[in-house]
């Protein structure tokens, strides 16, 4: 932990992308987009670089996180990839054990396996993710989480067979490193299991700060030593829009707002707004009320004044890596495969903090 006498000595910076799928682009244009950005938040010196899953949203096009961080990986250097997560009751824990294990093997030291409870879909999409029969019970979570662990080891795990039999199984047949595995969530229940577990944990403050500051007491004081990890190893997620001034960091996020705002409300949703189209927008008024709401717990703001706001952050929850979610949209007129209002985002902001010593 980068801690001196209750001063942040230094912030580590990561990202989480959804690759959001904006008006006037395609699903191609949004991967291109996203691979652009990790390119430069590689190139700037982020710590890691994580992609969500979510299923059957136009507005996102991160549907399958395995697929998305082996192309990431072949187009950066040494920023690490991962999952931000991997919603683990849509999928059997074998096949995700085998998919990550092959991304080790093909960039040793630069895979995060962040691993989620909620299913990232809505009820329909959940009951056909099931029809295969391979998808996980979510009651049966913190045994497939162990299990994942142990299959991505070495060594394997050794499967007892109703026979007496012993039966060896690994992710892959000669593994020489393994991913760093995660625990995501958003409640105490996440908190307790990574502490029991012994294993790293992200609180997801990004989409639900309330009991942060709980949770990760909660994990910090319950930890448990494990041969994956000796001491609690955690950091938090932000909405972060920066811009040369508040105003512009202002208009590229709302089109995030609204969308959001819209999502709470149950309203039908679509791709993201571009700056044009969500200014020109009226939103109700109980929507209106949620983003006034949601300004409070987003990094909006010139890059001065954010990056002492992400540090503030980084002090509340006494953590030395912030992952940032760039919520800025972008203009009618910019490229459709590229994403400049969140490259620079990420820019601005590495300028302010990188090797930041201040208190």
């Amino acid at each position: 932990m980068a801690w001196s006498q209750g001063k942040v000595v230094s912030v580590k910076l990561s990202v989480l992308d959804l690759v959001p799928v904006r008006s006037r682009q395609s699903s191609a244009d949004a991967l291109a987009a996203s691979i652009d950005l990790a390119r430069v938040a590689d190139d700037l010196g982020y710590e890691r670089y994580w992609v969500a899953e979510h299923h059957n949203m136009p507005s996102v096009a991160s549907t399958n996180p395995a697929v998305i961080i082996g192309i990431l990986a072949a187009h950066t250097k040494r920023i690490r990839v991962g999952s931000g997560g991997v919603m683990l009751p849509n999928h059997a824990p074998l096949v995700v054990a085998e998919q990550f294990a092959l991304l080790e093997a093909a960039t040793p030291g630069r895979i995060d396996l962040g691993l989620g409870r909620a299913p990232g879909s809505d009820p329909v999409v959940t009951a056909v993710l099931n029809r295969s029969g391979a998808t996980s019970d979510v009651n049966s979570f913190p045994n497939y989480v162990s299990d994942i662990a142990t299959l991505l080891s070495p060594d394997g795990a050794t499967v007892r067979l109703t026979s007496g039999t012993e039966y060896e199984l690994r992710a892959t047949p000669a593994a020489t490193s393994s991913p760093d595995m995660w625990l995501l969530g958003s409640s105490d229940y996440s908190a307790t299991l990574a502490a029991s577990l012994g294993l790293p944990y992200v609180f997801a403050h990004h989409f639900a700060g309330a009991g942060a500051e709980r949770a990760l007491e909660i994990y910090r004081s319950q930890f448990r030593a494990s041969h994956l990890l000796d001491a609690p190893r955690t950091f938090v997620t932000a909405n972060v829009v920066v811009a040369p001034t508040a105003s512009e960091a202002l208009a590229l996020a709302l089109p995030n707002l609204q969308h959001m705002a819209r999502l709470r409300t149950n309203e039908r949703l679509g791709r993201i707004a571009t700056v044009e189209e969500a200014q020109a927008t009226t939103m109700t008024a109980l929507q209106e009320e949620f983003i006034a709401a949601s300004l409070g717990s987003w990094i909006i703001d010139e890059p001065v004044a954010a990056a002492q706001r992400v540090r503030e952050f980084a002090r509340r929850f006494e953590v030395d890596e912030v992952m940032v979610s760039p919520g800025a949209s972008a203009f009618d007129a910019e490229p459709a495969d590229r994403t400049p209002a969140r490259s620079r985002t990420l820019r601005l902001l590495a300028e302010q903090i990188m090797t930041d010593t201040r208190p």
